[in-house]
């Protein structure tokens, strides 16, 4: 009864954004925003906003990134490096890959932090246009309002995130670099993303 309680309790509790290094102050100013039912939006990191100095690693911004999109499947993790810094996982869909005609046709499930479809005879769409109409993204909450945020996302929910896609640098060598194309499959394929906002619809 007691673990079973502690792992309902680990499962269900709201993960804290990672914390800055001491003395540091850490910021997520709002990249450009995506008009809504568009594809993923990508922009220039401006001049200023550079290295963030986080706990588990130091973050620095490869390009902003806003997305509109429906949640194809969500997973938590409290095991691993990358745990220390994105504690949930979304599989997010865009284009075609929102809608119930197309997924309907396809099993879609995470684990060890990627993202699987399959589907039984032929594909509801093109397989490229899934590789390029859905993405699993590693996300790491900049501050609790972004934690919290993230904590009540549900597979099958429309979600607007803004961030910024980063590359994680611990000064053990540790590194973990995000995706900066949506045309990519496979390992490496995933974004990271540093969470600035992220609103339900």
């Amino acid at each position: 009864m007691v673990i079973a309680a502690i792992a309902f309790w680990w499962w269900h509790r709201t993960p804290d954004a990672p914390a800055a290094v001491a003395g540091a102050t850490v910021s997520c100013p709002p990249p450009p925003r995506v008009i809504a039912g568009e594809a993923p939006l990508q922009s220039p990191v401006p001049d200023g906003f550079g290295a963030i100095p986080l706990q588990p690693a130091r973050l620095r911004p490869l390009a902003g990134f806003s997305v509109d999109a429906r949640v194809l499947s969500r997973e938590d993790y409290a095991l691993g490096r990358e745990s220390d810094l994105s504690p949930t996982d979304l599989a997010l869909g865009w284009g075609r890959m929102r809608d119930d005609a197309v997924l309907d046709h396809l099993s879609i499930d995470q684990s060890n932090r990627w993202y699987h479809y399959r589907w039984r005879g032929d594909p509801p769409i093109p397989v490229r246009e899934i590789v390029r109409s859905s993405a699993n993204m590693h996300m790491i909450p900049a501050d609790g309002n972004a934690a919290r945020a993230l904590a009540q996302v549900r597979a099958g929910d429309n979600v607007r995130i803004d961030g910024w896609l980063v590359e994680a640098d611990a000064p053990d060598g540790w590194r973990w670099r995000s995706s900066l194309t949506r045309e990519d499959s496979g390992s490496g394929a995933c974004e990271v993303v540093y969470v600035c906002s992220i609103s339900r619809e």
